[in-house]
């Protein structure tokens, strides 16, 4: 099995800066993309940043410039440095990876943490 668990959320004020962090950890072989995605109350969930395990780099608009996703493969670890908060990025943070699971070759298999609140204050 493989477990997702984010860090780093919480309350800031606007202008602000905060770094999430989300550990991948289990029976892992290897893994592919890795991502954030937000979701606020009663909206759409949208994908955030994305990283592949080359380091190729996808961001959402409204994030460009302010927010920047990087990995350490060593640790199964992704990050998402985020600078310059609204409140409009307020929500829930969701971590995603596709992991290849020991065993289970060939076979990359989308995991989800549980999320962490991002609250900024005008």
């Amino acid at each position: 099995q493989v477990q997702l668990v984010e860090s780093g959320g919480g309350l800031v004020q606007a202008g602000g800066s905060l770094k999430l962090s989300c550990v991948a950890s289990g029976s892992i072989f290897s893994i592919d993309n890795m991502g954030w995605y937000r979701q606020a109350p009663k909206t759409q969930r949208e994908l955030v940043a994305r990283i592949s395990s080359g380091g190729s780099t996808n961001y959402a608009d409204s994030v460009k410039g302010r927010f920047t996703i990087s990995r350490d493969n060593a640790k199964n670890t992704v990050y998402l440095q985020m600078n310059s908060l609204k409140p409009e990025d307020t929500a829930v943070y969701v971590c995603n990876a596709d992991v290849e699971v020991i065993g289970r070759s060939n076979y990359f298999y989308p995991y989800w943490g549980q999320g962490t609140q991002v609250t900024v204050s005008s």
